[in-house]
Formats: C-alpha cells, sequence, structure tokens
C-alpha cells in the first residue's frame, strides 16, 4: 500500500535553539500526564500507610516538640513574639514541603527512565510533577495551624490574602532547585547520594526554627541570598501577622528567578542526551 506525502519520511523532534527554549503550549497540551505522575506519587506514597495523610500532620507537630524543647527551652531563640509552637509549626511546614518536592523532583528523571527512554513528551514535565504531591500535605496542615492558632490566640490579618503568592513562592524555590538537580542527577549520581546532606545544611540555614531578625544586621544580604529565607518569613507574615518581609526579600526573589533561568537552561542544553545516559 502506498505511504501519503502526509505521513512519510521522518519526523525528528529537534531540541530549539536559543536561550528561550521553553515551549509553554507544548507543555500545556501535555498538562494532564503531569497531573496522571503526580496523582500516582501521591497513590504510593501513602499505599499501605497505617497512618496514610496523618504524616502530613504528625511530621510538622513531632518537629515542634523537638524544637520547642531544644530551641525554645534550652538555647531560648526568640519569635518575634509569636507563640514558639505556632511560629516552628508554620516554618516546619513550608520546609517539609520544599525539602520534599525538591528531593522527589531530583530522583524523577532517573526514576521514570522507562518513560524518558521510550515516549516522546516535553521531559520538564517530570521534575514538574515531583513538586506538585507535596501540595496536598501542605493544604492539609492549614487546618491544623487553625486549630493551633486559635490554641494560642493567634490572628492574622488582611496579609492572609497573599498566601496563594507565598504558595507559587514556594513551589517556584522548590522546581528551580529539583530542576537543575534531576539534570545533574542523570549525568552525576553523586547528586542523589548528596541531596540529604545538602538538605540538612539547607534546613539550619533556613529560618525554620528561629526568625530572620535573630541573624546580625551585616550578614543580612548574605542570608537573604537563601531564597526559603523570604518565603517562610513570607508565610508566617500572611499566616501569623509576623513581621512582614523586608527589602532584603527581594534579594532571594532574584536568587531564585537567576536560579531558575540557570536550570532552565541547563536542563534544555542537557535533555537530548538523557535517553543515552540514563
Amino acid at each position: 500500500m502506498p505511504v501519503s506525502g502526509s505521513t512519510a519520511g521522518w519526523i525528528e523532534n529537534r531540541p530549539r535553539s536559543g536561550l528561550l527554549r521553553l515551549d509553554v503550549r507544548e507543555l500545556w497540551a501535555y498538562r494532564e500526564l503531569a497531573g496522571f505522575m503526580a496523582l500516582r506519587d501521591i497513590k504510593v506514597r501513602y499505599k499501605q500507610a497505617v497512618l496514610g495523610i496523618g504524616w502530613a500532620v504528625f511530621q510538622p507537630l513531632a518537629g515542634v516538640l523537638v524544637f520547642t524543647i531544644v530551641f525554645r527551652r534550652l538555647a531560648a531563640i526568640e519569635s518575634d513574639g509569636l507563640p514558639y509552637p505556632v511560629f516552628v509549626f508554620v516554618g516546619l511546614v513550608v520546609w517539609n514541603y520544599t525539602s520534599g518536592a525538591v528531593t522527589k523532583a531530583t530522583q524523577s528523571l532517573v526514576s521514570n527512565a522507562s518513560l524518558v527512554t521510550k515516549v516522546y513528551f516535553p521531559r520538564l514535565l517530570i521534575p514538574l510533577a515531583g513538586v506538585l504531591p507535596g501540595l496536598l500535605d501542605l493544604a492539609v496542615s492549614l487546618p491544623v495551624l487553625v486549630v493551633l492558632c486559635a490554641l494560642y490566640d493567634v490572628r492574622p490579618g488582611l496579609a492572609v490574602l497573599t498566601l496563594p503568592l507565598w504558595i507559587a513562592a514556594a513551589i517556584l524555590v522548590a522546581f528551580a532547585a529539583g530542576l537543575l538537580l534531576s539534570a545533574l542527577n542523570v549525568r552525576y549520581r553523586d547528586v542523589n547520594q548528596a541531596i540529604t546532606l545538602l538538605l540538612q545544611l539547607w534546613l539550619f540555614l533556613s529560618p525554620v526554627a528561629y526568625p530572620t531578625s535573630a541573624v546580625p544586621a551585616a550578614w543580612q544580604p548574605l542570608y537573604a541570598v537563601n531564597p526559603m529565607s523570604a518565603v517562610i518569613e513570607g508565610f508566617r507574615w500572611c499566616l501569623l501577622g509576623g513581621p512582614a518581609p523586608g527589602p532584603w526579600s527581594l534579594v532571594s526573589a532574584t536568587v531564585t528567578l537567576v536560579l531558575l533561568g540557570t536550570a532552565l537552561t541547563y536542563f534544555q542544553r542537557t535533555e537530548r542526551r538523557f535517553a543515552d545516559v540514563i
């Protein structure tokens, strides 16, 4: 049977040239695949788990107990005038989402090697899907925060309306870091071994157990290089009525955008070789 001219020949999926190679329309066309992968990860995480989604509440509450004893009782860490358990609960909830999303995104390409080597779709969707499941844990933690705020008589102001913006900021930070690390992990498997150590260091360099105001003024510009400093303080401002993020938060925002641009550039330049080395 003769082959028609419209179906004859090869179709090559060639990477775009230039610095701006992000095809948003193609990503949107494959959006259901990202949702499917995220839903699959949620089901796998809580399958046969006794506490199920309760782990999203148990982990930060256990962290609150430990941090309150160590940092509040023993080290006498201040909390910007807020009740320390509520203060640290918000920090832990935001940090648990970010660290979990970065870890999942970092491992996403390697754990989906069969898809990467056999099926065509925008590879960017894989680390993007890795940062989505943690949003369920974040949502489950918010009602617990409401209860804690009622117990400690903490009342947020109108700043609570900015919560979607800070959630978006947390997603952006996690995606930028996870995207870069996922591409590096394909070529250098040491990244997967080092991610736990990197996240532990990042935890203590972020204002989870202490406020940004505890950092000496001379170190504030350098401390703002950590994007999580502005994100966590922003969550506390909108949810607890804590101090508003200062001008140094612009440094954190700039670093996040630079990290995202670097991650996108490196990812798109190396994705053509993923199937060969994964």
